[in-house]
Formats: C-alpha cells, sequence, structure tokens
C-alpha cells in the first residue's frame, strides 16, 4: 500500500476525531492542503503550513462550549444517583457490586432457600467431611529420602512450638498457610507437565489444587477466631516467602521427596489438632459457636462449636496425609500412576 492511499484511509476513518473543526484558520487550511495532497494527488504542502498540522483529540483541541444538559436529564442524573428524586437510598444499597471482569454475579441461594452469601467458595463446593478416617496412621520411613523428609519436618516444628507454645488458633493459623502452598506449587508443576508432554495427568492436577483449596479454607475459617497480630502477618509472608521457593525446587528435583516432606506435615499438623481437641474438651479454651463460613463449608448443623470445627478440619488433614504419602509411593510413566511393589506401611 502506498503513503497516499495509506493516508486516504486514514483521513476518511480518523480525521474527524482527531483533527479538530474548531481550529484557526491558518490551521485549517493546513489541514485541507494536507488531505487535498493525500486524498486527490495534488501540490506538496508548504513546509510552514505542514507544521501546523498536529494530531489532538477532540475536547482538548475543540473550543466550542460543552453541549447544553436538558432539566430532565440532570433530574434523571439526580435520581440514579441518590435513589429517589435526589433522597433516597445510596446506590450502593440498590445496585449489587458487580465481580472484576464486569459480570453481574449469580444469585445463589442454599437448600433452606436463604441466600448464599460466600464469594470464596460455592454450594457445590460443600461437603460432609469423613470424621471416621484413621488419625494414628504413621508412614514409617524406610528410605534415606524419607528419613531425610520425616527428620526435617520434625526440625521445623521445634521453633514453632517455641513461638506459639498453647496459643492454638494462632498456631493452626500460621500452619494453614503453609499446609495450602505445596497442593498449588504441585498441582501447577504437574499441568505443565502434561501441557510440554502432552500427556494425562492422571488427575492429580484437580486432586492437588482440590487440596490447595481446602487447605485455604481452613485458613479462612479460623481467621474468624482469631485474628492475627501485626508481627503474625509478618512472619506469614517471611515463612511463605521461603517455605514456597524450597518446596518448589524441591518438587522440581524429587516430587518423591516432596509428597513425603508433605506427608509427615500433615500428620505434623493432626497432633496439632489433637492438642488443640484436648484443650477444648478440658475446658482450658472457650469452646464458641463455629463460624457460620465453617457451617455452610462442612454442612455442619446450626448449634456446631469450635470442636466439631476441628473435628472436621483434623479429618481434612488425616486425608492429605493419606494422599500426599501415597502420591510419594508412585511414580509417574507417561503420566500414568504406577504404583511401586512395596505397600504402604504404617502402624
Amino acid at each position: 500500500m502506498t503513503s497516499r492511499m495509506g493516508g486516504s484511509i486514514l483521513l476518511r476513518h480518523l480525521g474527524g476525531r482527531l483533527f479538530s473543526t474548531t481550529t484557526t484558520a491558518v490551521r485549517s487550511a493546513a489541514t485541507a492542503e494536507v488531505a487535498n495532497y493525500f486524498m486527490y494527488g495534488g501540490s506538496a504542502p508548504a513546509k510552514g503550513m505542514a507544521m501546523w498540522v498536529r494530531v489532538f483529540p477532540v475536547r482538548m483541541a475543540s473550543t466550542t462550549a460543552s453541549p447544553a444538559v436538558s432539566r430532565e436529564d440532570k433530574a434523571t442524573a439526580a435520581k440514579d444517583a441518590t435513589g429517589k428524586d435526589g433522597a433516597g437510598t445510596p446506590p450502593s444499597a440498590k445496585k449489587e457490586i458487580v465481580s472484576y471482569w464486569g459480570i453481574q454475579p449469580s444469585k445463589l441461594v442454599k437448600e433452606d432457600g436463604t441466600e448464599w452469601k460466600w464469594s470464596c467458595f460455592r454450594p457445590w463446593d460443600t461437603y460432609n467431611s469423613d470424621v471416621s478416617i484413621d488419625l494414628k496412621k504413621h508412614h514409617v520411613p524406610t528410605t534415606f529420602l524419607d528419613k531425610v523428609a520425616y527428620w526435617t519436618v520434625k526440625a521445623l516444628r521445634i521453633p514453632v512450638d517455641i513461638f506459639f507454645q498453647r496459643r492454638h488458633g494462632h498456631r493452626v493459623m500460621m500452619i494453614e498457610t503453609v499446609a495450602a502452598v505445596p497442593g498449588m506449587v504441585g498441582g501447577m508443576l504437574l499441568h505443565l507437565r502434561s501441557l510440554r508432554r502432552f500427556d494425562h495427568s492422571g488427575g492429580w492436577i484437580r486432586a492437588l489444587l482440590e487440596e490447595a483449596e481446602n487447605e485455604r479454607m481452613h485458613l479462612m475459617t479460623f481467621m474468624e477466631v482469631v485474628k492475627p497480630r501485626w508481627y503474625e502477618r509478618a512472619l506469614v509472608i517471611a515463612v511463605q516467602g521461603v517455605f514456597f521457593n524450597a518446596y518448589f525446587v524441591g518438587y522440581l528435583l524429587s516430587p518423591k521427596f516432596a509428597h513425603r516432606v508433605v506427608g509427615y506435615l500433615e500428620e505434623e499438623a493432626i497432633h496439632s489438632y489433637n492438642e488443640f481437641f484436648k484443650d477444648l474438651e478440658a475446658g482450658k479454651m472457650e469452646n464458641i459457636p463455629a463460624p457460620a463460613i465453617a457451617i455452610d463449608y462442612w454442612r455442619l448443623p446450626a448449634d456446631a462449636t469450635l470442636k466439631d470445627v476441628v473435628t472436621v478440619v483434623r479429618a481434612d488433614e488425616a486425608h492429605h496425609r493419606d494422599v500426599n504419602h501415597f502420591a510419594s509411593d508412585i511414580h509417574y510413566r507417561g503420566m500414568e500412576l504406577k504404583e511401586t511393589p512395596a505397600p504402604l506401611e504404617y502402624h
């Protein structure tokens, strides 16, 4: 396409928007001369005339007054802003806040017909936790990597015990900020591996991401029970930054070792929730009513207490323990899961 043809198309489509029609006579003449050159093949514009041509937004270049607004338009705008003839309920009370993408959120209701008020999870994400799961299972470390993973977790528990003592609410809040990291990291890396190799994931991507989401809901629940102090928030940021990168590198080097570490972390989490439960039963901590978010997420009865919440969360941790120990005992061959000959050893 020649420069004249390109200039002709550009001026035809954008000329009315980019050039003001209310500029001075000199600038109008310059614009007309340039348009004549591009569109009709006239003589080249003079240097002095071409220098006047500039691209301005219409609002900036125009010298005309803004169009008048009628009384009816003003009344309509005032009614929309205030709710009713300039006085009434504010718009925030009349209009529902839309999502980030500008999509009107759908109206969800619970089984009893009341409105669903949680945005961090939906009714189809709720479930009844299996509290009959064995809480005493322990994977006996046999290989060298198993022993490294076991003693690494035991060493990490020492500073946590010193810092939190018997402040169980703050302790489990810190645990959940760490426990929600491995599932996301593992799911992300398996997702990328599936894309690179054009292979199926064997269902493990979804399983690990659901684990991360479940751990995050544990955190959202205990945020309603205890409020973290400023130094605890700072500690969370520091620990998450270190743990995420360490686990990321560890998973790249050895997924077996990474899953084994998580399995032992979950065993320690079960121990922490056992101590939490004992103090609640002994009356050392107040057995307050369960937060509303926990009642809806785990489908607990309306009169559920904090002890019921600890029970279902502990069962979730036991499930994650078994999943990660099993993941460590399998290996991938074309993303298809193959069990190792040696069975899981629990006692």
